[in-house]
């Protein structure tokens, strides 16, 4: 079956706590891509409920006070550093 590419737009700290969501679900983003949109064409609409219940208000202040937290401690002179590669790498090992 032909394959085709697509980009999407994003927040990029959005982007980061996905990826590591799926990665704990043993994903990559394209698989979850794959499977959010196998789903919505199986059930001829967004798989999951989308309403205007909920209020995110409390979520997205915590996420930011977690990221100023990261952000302080990243500036740190004694704070641990990796690259991508091998934050990803520790993430598998200790997962298996």
């Amino acid at each position: 079956m032909p394959q085709t590419n697509i980009n999407i737009r994003m927040d990029e700290d959005l982007k980061k706590q996905a990826e590591i969501l799926f990665l704990n679900l043993g994903l990559n983003m394209t698989t979850a891509f794959n499977i959010f949109v196998r789903q919505a064409v199986r059930q001829g609409g967004i798989p999951f409920e989308v309403s205007m219940k909920s209020d995110n208000r409390e979520l997205r202040q915590e996420i930011n006070q977690k990221l100023e937290e990261s952000q302080k401690y990243a500036a740190r002179p004694d704070s641990v550093r990796y690259s991508a590669q091998e934050f990803f790498g520790r993430v598998r090992s200790e997962l298996l």
